[in-house]
């Protein structure tokens, strides 16, 4: 164990997830139970800046695993990206005697981190806190089971409508860079199809899957986008589909910011839960500059600099059974 560790603080930056609260839960009472000195900051980056940090103890944390969201709030820091910015955090968790960091985020918090940590040799221990579920060294990250809930919950309803009314539905979910959210969501609603930006798609194969389903006399389409795909928008994808195919009345949803809120399912608070304690433990054991992750079960440390560098790959056999069950 270090003896070094006394006093550490815990933040949330970038986009918010569900489950960063069940996380951060985990952080302090972890840390309580092994007698360390939390401090939370607020907004991230920003607050690490303005010396906006706060004492946390055990019942601080009380009644918010349920809770999307973040009690830190949290922010992305323009001014972080300077050394003056930087100098300021690290001005601000000296005179609050900080010995460790830990970052609840995505790969632009745990980039900060890692130039930080390198500049000023303040361990840092990242928590993976991101809908995209895009990041290497980790099977899942936090926000990710409840962002693919909601969007198959979502879809459930559009379903209904589409049926209705002879539809087809593209139904645009987050996934700028990466398209693990669109892959689960249409695997889990039963979409035709998923264009995501780690896949070449073509509008001709497109249609073409379309007419499959018509002359079979489906009833309805559905059309998963990641809102990074190489084809374009929903709403320009749906507009090309028009003009080249006329069986369906197309619609477009977009479910937009709806992915990050509402309260984390049981999974993305269990994950959550397990993460906070093995980021505090983590520090305690001399482990610095890593992401604590959990791989076929198990929490692994992932060096910070592999974990914003490295590319997480879908699963192949995912993308075979999306393509298998849309026939």
């Amino acid at each position: 164990m270090s003896k070094d560790i006394k006093r550490i603080a815990v933040f949330t930056s970038g986009g918010d997830a569900p489950g960063m609260n069940a996380a951060l839960r985990a952080v302090v009472r972890t840390a309580s139970y092994n007698n360390l000195h939390v401090y939370g900051i607020q907004r991230g980056y920003e607050g690490m800046i303005d010396g906006n940090l706060k004492r946390l103890e055990p019942r601080d944390v009380g009644n918010i695993i349920h809770r999307g969201g973040t009690i830190l709030r949290t922010a992305r820091s323009e001014r972080f990206r300077t050394p003056e910015g930087r100098r300021s955090a690290y001005e601000s968790l000296i005179a609050y005697d900080i010995d460790a960091c830990i970052a609840i985020g995505g790969d632009g918090t745990f980039t900060g981190a890692n130039i930080f940590s390198k500049e000023y040799n303040i361990p840092f221990i990242g928590i993976p806190g991101t809908i995209d579920n895009d990041l290497f060294g980790t099977d899942n990250t936090i926000g990710f089971d409840t962002a693919v809930n909601t969007a198959i919950e979502a879809v459930d309803k559009i379903r209904d409508t589409a049926d209705s009314h002879n539809r087809l539905f593209f139904v645009e979910v987050m996934g700028r860079h990466a398209g693990f959210i669109a892959l689960n969501t249409g695997i889990g609603s039963g979409a035709e199809n998923v264009l995501i930006p780690e896949v070449e798609n073509s509008l001709e194969r497109l249609i073409e899957t379309l007419k499959k389903g018509a002359k079979r006399q489906k009833l309805f389409s559905l059309v998963i986008v990641a809102e990074g795909n190489k084809l374009g928008s929903a709403n320009e994808i749906a507009d090309m589909v028009k003009e080249r195919f006329s069986y369906y009345d197309t619609k477009v949803t977009i479910i937009g910011h709806l992915q990050r809120g509402g309260a984390p399912t049981g999974a993305d608070r269990l994950l959550a839960s397990r993460l906070g304690y093995a980021a505090v433990n983590g520090l305690l054991l001399g482990q610095k500059n890593v992401m604590a992750g959990i791989v076929n079960d198990k929490i692994v440390y992932t060096p910070l600099e592999e974990t914003i560098s490295k590319p997480k790959n879908l699963n192949e056999d995912l993308l075979k059974l999306a393509e298998v069950l849309a026939i």
